[in-house]
């Protein structure tokens, strides 16, 4: 998982704090695969790509993970907007901008021309 290397520690600092939100440590283990599998750079993200990227043999342990595990998501997304905005601080300001995911194909709904800001161009 060396395509996060350089955020280890901030990831970390994340991890431990919303580690209680779940109540095995499996989970926990699971979530943090999960978690560096969505924000590595693995081509797709869907189940499969993201369990062999973590070294995984299969997906069922995401899908346990996300479909029948017990924590709750609320208190979660908490936890972690409470993170970021310690880190920003009370001027701080994030904007997310998705337009630089460049999409591929052409038969996929929604791959016609498009501007992205990466990019720079249409594309």
């Amino acid at each position: 998982m060396t395509e996060v290397s350089c955020w280890t520690g901030e990831l970390e600092s994340v991890f431990e704090r919303v580690a209680g939100r779940f109540t095995r440590a499996d989970l926990r283990w699971r979530m943090r695969d999960y978690v560096r599998g969505l924000l590595g750079r693995a081509t797709r993200k869907n189940g499969w790509q993201l369990a062999e990227w973590a070294g995984h043999r299969t997906p069922d342990g995401f899908q346990r993970l996300l479909n029948s595990s017990v924590w709750d998501a609320d208190a979660l997304r908490d936890d972690v907007r409470a993170y970021v905005a310690e880190r920003l601080g009370p001027d701080g300001v994030l904007i997310i901008d998705d337009t630089g995911f460049i999409k591929k194909g052409s038969t996929s709904a929604g791959v016609g021309r498009q501007y992205t800001g990466t990019s720079g161009a249409c594309v």
